[in-house]
C-alpha cells in the first residue's frame, strides 16, 4: 500500500514521529505504518529552537540517516520550507525525494523575530500551488500535508478561521490536512466535514483515543514532538538521580543491559 493509500485506509494511519535513526528503528521495530519527522525534536536534539533554527542541509542529513535504517514510508516536516520562494522550497522537496521521502508537511506559520505569526491564506495557498506545479514538472510526486495553525496559536475563533484555511489550501493543492492542537471533539467533527481531503490531528493532552477519532472521520494522527519530550524527561530524571546518589545503580534497573 502507497503513502497516499495509507491514509484510505479502514484505520486512520498513525504516524510515529521520529528524529534520528534510533528512533526510527524503534517505529519500525514497534510496527509502525509510516514514519514523521518531528522538526520540534530534531531542533531540539541538535540544540536548536524550533521554527527553522537549523540549516536545510542538517534536516537532509538526518532524513538521509533515518532513510538508511528504515524502510518505512517517511514524510518530513518541511516547516515552511525553509525557503521564501517557491522555485527553492521545490528545490528543497526534490533533494527529499531523492532519498526516497514520500510526503512533507508544509506550514501556514512562520516564526518571525521571535513570534509565530501566521501567513496570509491565499498567498499560502498560491505558495502551494506553486510547489505542487514544481513538482509536477520535475516528476517528483510527493504528499503535501498542509498544516495550518489556528489552534496551535489559540486564536479565539480558531474553528472558524481553521475552516476557511482548510477550504482555500484544498484549492491550492494539498493532500492532506494538519491541524494541530485540536482536541475538542466537535471542533474535529466540524474539521472532517468540511473537506474530503483527509484530516490530521496531533497527540495534545484530551485527545480522543485512535477508535474514537476514527469513527469521527480523522485519517491520519501524529504524534509531534511528545514522545521525544517524554524521552528528555526521563534522561533528566535519570541524570539528576544518578548525580544526587552518587551511583550508577539507576542505570542498571533493566536486567537486559548489562
Amino acid at each position: 500500500m502507497d503513502f497516499t493509500a495509507l491514509h484510505y485506509q479502514e484505520k486512520p494511519l498513525v504516524i510515529a514521529n521520529v528524529w534520528d535513526a534510533p528512533s526510527a528503528i524503534a517505529a519500525q521495530q514497534a510496527g509502525f505504518q509510516a514514519l514523521g519527522t518531528s522538526s520540534a525534536a530534531i531542533a531540539n536534539m541538535l540544540g536548536y529552537a524550533d521554527g527553522e533554527g537549523m540549516a536545510f542541509d542538517e534536516l537532509l542529513y538526518i532524513v538521509r540517516r533515518i532513510r538508511a535504517v528504515t524502510s518505512l514510508p517517511l514524510s518530513v516536516d518541511m516547516e515552511a520550507g525553509y525557503a521564501d520562494n517557491p522555485e527553492d522550497i521545490v528545490a528543497h522537496l526534490c533533494q527529499l525525494a531523492a532519498l526516497g521521502v514520500v510526503g512533507v508537511n508544509l506550514e501556514d506559520s512562520r516564526i518571525i523575530k521571535g513570534v509565530r505569526t501566521l501567513d496570509n491564506p491565499e498567498v499560502f495557498s498560491q505558495r502551494l500551488s506553486a510547489v505542487r506545479s514544481g513538482l509536477s514538472a520535475k516528476g517528483c510526486p510527493l504528499f503535501i500535508n498542509a498544516r495550518t495553525d489556528a489552534f496551535l496559536l489559540n486564536l479565539p475563533d480558531a474553528l472558524n478561521v481553521t475552516l476557511s484555511r482548510i477550504s482555500c489550501y484544498e484549492t491550492g493543492g494539498a493532500d492532506g490536512l494538519f491541524v494541530p492542537c485540536v482536541s475538542d471533539v466537535q471542533d474535529i467533527a466540524a474539521l472532517v466535514q468540511h473537506t474530503s481531503l483527509p484530516l490530521n490531528v496531533m497527540c495534545v493532552p484530551g485527545l480522543a483515543d485512535f477508535a474514537t477519532l476514527g469513527k469521527m472521520g480523522v485519517r491520519r494522527i501524529s504524534m509531534g514532538n511528545a514522545v521525544h519530550c517524554a524521552i528528555q524527561g526521563t534522561l533528566n530524571t535519570l541524570l539528576l538521580t544518578l548525580h544526587q546518589q552518587q551511583s550508577f545503580a539507576g542505570v542498571f534497573c533493566d536486567e537486559n543491559h548489562r
